[in-house]
């Protein structure tokens, strides 16, 4: 629409896109407003809108996923989870451990990564594991254990959710529901997320390609959920010396081709804690909004993920060199 269209205009273009069948989703700029047209072959309608006043301009969008494109929405989308903004000047922390243990761990992990300043609190109550065999999480409860460390210690909950029955529940407990790698294609699930009303955390799939990835926030975006936060957390490839492969090229690249915000896990991307903190720090240095990473009082003696679960120390040690990087990059931590 044209600088200068009012909101008698939109509405005339939104009542003919609706008559016709198709849909709209709205993005507005500081300056104009875009009216996305969605539907199959909605660009073979372009000369059922020419009429119309205000109209600057009928552009199709080329790209497979449509509302995740920097072509629907030129300007960066900011996630506000409660007051932690994601996808603006600073860089979000989001830390705790792999799996929710137990109350007094999970609370004496979130008071140490708080007070280094952290602000989103990660933890598992569901843990989708490759052998059947592996510790699960504990559940409801693991949730009421978040929801405790929240209350005392203010930091937001970050929590993954592995069935669309489970929606519900989880986002009873948690400010973002995350997705994880083996659910990326899971569209049921998406949908359902897509429809709580929470953020979502969107992990890439170990196998799947950055449109691949981009379509699958597609789903969740078409439910009318604008707050999509991406996560680059490795990919599967011929090396075995890591768990998996930190793909960076996908942080420039995803801020390229998305307005949609980006994290990077390199926690589960390495599987060696040992390489944690080098790949935070370059994720960071690609462009990455923030970082997810696992911290464990006593990784050697964590439930699940202690090789790559950083100890106090060394969490304490990433915060000090991530704080001098983001001062050499004149940004900040939030």
């Amino acid at each position: 629409m044209t600088h200068t269209a009012t909101e008698a205009d939109i509405k005339a273009v939104v009542d003919r896109v609706n008559e016709i069948g198709l849909k709209t989703e709205l993005s507005r700029g500081e300056e104009r407003t875009l009216v996305g047209v969605i539907g199959g072959n909605a660009y073979a309608y372009k000369e059922a809108f020419s009429h119309l006043n205000a109209i600057h301009e009928i552009i199709p969008i080329t790209k497979p996923f449509k509302l995740a494109s920097r072509e629907f929405r030129p300007l960066n989308t900011v996630v506000d989870v409660g007051g932690v903004k994601i996808g603006g000047d600073e860089v979000v922390m989001m830390a705790g451990p792999c799996s929710v243990e137990g109350e007094d761990m999970l609370l004496e992990t979130a008071r140490h990564v708080a007070a280094q300043g952290a602000t989103i609190l990660r933890g598992g109550a569901f843990k989708p594991r490759t052998s059947p065999y592996s510790f699960q999480g504990l559940g409801e409860a693991a949730l009421k254990m978040m929801a405790l460390a929240r209350d005392e210690t203010g930091l937001k909950v970050v929590t993954e959710v592995v069935a669309p029955g489970d929606v519900e529940l989880v986002a009873r407990y948690a400010d973002i529901l995350q997705l994880g790698t083996r659910n990326m294609q899971n569209y049921a699930l998406l949908q359902e997320a897509g429809r709580s009303g929470k953020p979502v955390l969107l992990k890439r799939g170990m196998s799947s390609t950055i449109e691949e990835w981009l379509l699958a926030a597609e789903y969740i975006l078409s439910q009318g959920n604008r707050d999509v936060i991406l996560c680059e957390r490795g990919i599967r490839t011929f090396e075995t010396s890591t768990r998996f492969t930190l793909d960076l090229n996908a942080v420039p690249l995803a801020r390229e081709l998305s307005h949609l915000p980006i994290i990077v896990d390199p926690s589960q991307a390495t599987g060696r804690w040992s390489l944690v903190r080098p790949l935070a720090l370059a994720a960071v240095a690609a462009g990455a909004h923030g970082l997810i990473i696992e911290v464990h009082p006593t990784p050697n003696q964590a439930l699940s993920d202690g090789a790559q679960s950083l100890d106090f120390e060394n969490f304490d040690r990433l915060m000090e060199d991530l704080r001098r990087l983001l001062g050499a990059m004149s940004r900040q931590l939030a």
